[in-house]
């Protein structure tokens, strides 16, 4: 059932496998650019045909550039350790679409997916005839509207629901967070949320209401914070962040996270027995928060081969940094297979690799807004890496396995898209 109904919703416009275009000055129900629908009315009014089930659980609701999924799966495995039972609502999924969707730490099973999507499909279907907003919804303001269902049946307290993209405009934004976050603000999707960072600041605040909680690692004095807590105190929005300083980023999300914790504490929200949340979280947490291409090792061919899914140039710092601090790429021969979206910032990304990784084989995943690999290895080139190319990620990953074998490090990163067609291809070990 759920492929008929899946292939229902592939039907749908996926603005994640499209060129995008612009987001301001367009119209409800209007596009910009390359063609984006740039509002949140179509999402809207698909909750409200279907009866508003955002209203049945409270939310957490998280922006940012990076970490969102890694701080929203800490949140939800916490919720659920103190018997309070969690939705998430994440993306993109890295090999299956039920990842999207976990309820009770678990994602949505098949049958359970197929039927919510089947009846935010038909409310699509009811609009058109009516010519509501939902008559434009996209791929994604279905699924959104799809895994609010789910919740709603599933009787979740609260749901941990992380924004799609920017956070002003996204379909997410139909509902509102008790408590939001913005983990980080950096150049991305510059095509569509701004070419500054105090313009994707601005979109990003988009999801605060007035007298919501805001936890945010964005410096204050930085020129992203200045815009974020500009629209925190316009709406008398209560600002909480934790100290991040000379934290890795597995330090840093948890520490997102506790301070998450500590504002639904603030809100009344106990545990088990009246227990106060706290973010002291348990070795069953931290191993069921671990997300699929997120500083994830497996193995292939007894060859290590770490996946991270970094595609900003400040994100993929971060990784290569903490894999050095833990010695992962140090004594061994690194392949890197790369490969990023369209819309990245190819050179910036590149930049980081000079150095630290022995030869690159750049490739690409599927029909989506990427960077040819041709236009890769002219820019690698350009900064004198060692670069070949590739057809598909199967024929990279067998010959940077040729190249790594006896004794090297095969590293997959610039997309997640990218890690979710190499991963299967893997033996599970462990997380770095």
């Amino acid at each position: 059932m759920l492929a008929k109904v899946q292939a229902r919703l592939e039907a749908l416009i996926d603005w994640e496998t499209r060129s995008r275009g612009p987001v301001g000055g367009a119209t409800v129900g209007g596009t910009q650019g390359g063609g984006m629908r740039v509002t949140v009315e179509p999402a809207a009014d698909l909750l409200a045909r279907l009866g508003d089930p955002e209203r049945a659980f409270r939310v957490v609701h998280i922006a940012g550039t990076k970490g969102k999924g890694s701080v929203a799966a800490l949140v939800a495995g916490a919720l659920e350790a103190e018997g309070i039972r969690t939705g998430v609502f994440a993306s993109p999924h890295v090999e299956r679409l039920n990842e999207r969707v976990r309820i009770g730490g678990a994602e949505i099973g098949d049958e359970e997916l197929a039927t919510a999507l089947e009846q935010a499909l038909d409310a699509q279907d009811a609009a058109r005839v009516e010519g509501t907003p939902a008559s434009a919804a996209s791929w994604f303001d279905v699924l959104t509207a799809a895994a609010m269902l789910a919740f709603q049946r599933a009787c979740v307290e609260w749901a941990v629901v992380e924004c799609g993209l920017g956070g002003r405009l996204d379909s997410t934004n139909a509902l509102t967070g008790e408590v939001c976050v913005i983990t980080n603000i950096d150049l991305e999707h510059t095509d569509v949320l701004g070419e500054t960072l105090a313009e994707i600041a601005a979109e990003k605040a988009g999801i605060l209401d007035r007298g919501t909680s805001l936890v945010t690692a964005v410096p204050s004095q930085s020129e992203a914070g200045r815009v974020i807590d500009a629209r925190a105190e316009a709406l008398g929005v209560c600002v909480h962040r934790p100290e991040i300083a000379g934290l890795d980023i597995r330090g840093e999300n948890r520490a997102l996270a506790a301070s998450v914790l500590a504002a639904l504490g603030s809100l009344g929200v106990e545990g088990a027995a009246g227990r106060a949340l706290d973010g002291a979280f348990s070795s069953a947490v931290l191993k069921s928060s671990q997300l699929p291409g997120r500083l994830e090792v497996r193995e292939l061919e007894g060859v290590r081969v770490i996946l991270d899914g970094a595609h900003v140039a400040s994100s993929l710092e971060r990784v290569l940094g903490d894999l050095e601090g833990a010695e992962l790429l140090s004594g061994s021969p690194v392949i890197c297979i790369f490969g990023t979206g369209a819309d990245k910032q190819l050179e910036a990304l590149l930049k980081v690799l000079v150095g630290r990784v022995d030869r690159l084989v750049c490739t690409s995943v599927g029909t989506r807004p990427v960077r040819s690999p041709r236009e890769i290895q002219e820019v690698a080139s350009g900064l004198l890496l060692a670069v070949e190319t590739a057809v598909g990620p199967r024929v990279a990953l067998q010959r940077a396995l040729e190249l790594a074998k006896p004794d090297g490090i095969i590293l997959v990163t610039g997309s997640l898209h990218l890690i979710g067609a190499v991963r299967p291809l893997l033996s599970p070990t462990d997380s770095c």
